[in-house]
């Protein structure tokens, strides 16, 4: 006979799924406050600090120092950094350690700091001792 699964099994199964997609949304939460703070390397505080750690954008970048080597080149003003704001994000957990993130952003920018910027992205999170961090960032422009 095959085992069963008892609703405060399930609950718990719910509750855990709720608490890993709270804290990824925490940490989007900080991130953006981070980066309109004009804060940097705390809006990378959501990365995991690795050298497996991918950015796709217009080029395929690994290692948490070269993406934030790129971030501090490209958005070196807070002209340039703007307000940075997520939407649509949608979260879905893989497994117990994994997860999936869609969503849009919006850096608001004055004509002088580059102009408004819009896209779309997607996040692989993993949860770490350190809390869940970003492995891969695939992000574009609209």
């Amino acid at each position: 006979m095959g085992a069963t699964t008892s609703p405060a099994q399930k609950v718990s199964a719910a509750d855990m799924n709720l608490a890993a997609i709270g804290g990824i949304n925490r940490a989007m939460d900080a991130s953006a406050a981070a980066w309109n703070r004009g804060d940097i390397r705390s809006f990378m505080d959501c990365y995991d600090n690795s050298p497996e750690t991918t950015f796709v954008g217009k080029k395929v970048e690994h290692g948490w120092q070269q993406v934030l080597d790129n971030y501090l080149k490209n958005y070196d003003t807070p002209a340039r950094m703007g307000h940075l704001d997520f939407s649509e994000t949608q979260t879905r957990l893989l497994d117990e350690d994994t997860a999936v993130m869609t969503g849009r952003f919006k850096l608001t920018r004055s004509a002088a700091g580059g102009g408004v910027a819009t896209g779309i992205f997607s996040l692989v999170w993993r949860k770490t001792p350190q809390g869940w961090k970003i492995v891969l960032d695939h992000t574009g422009g609209d």
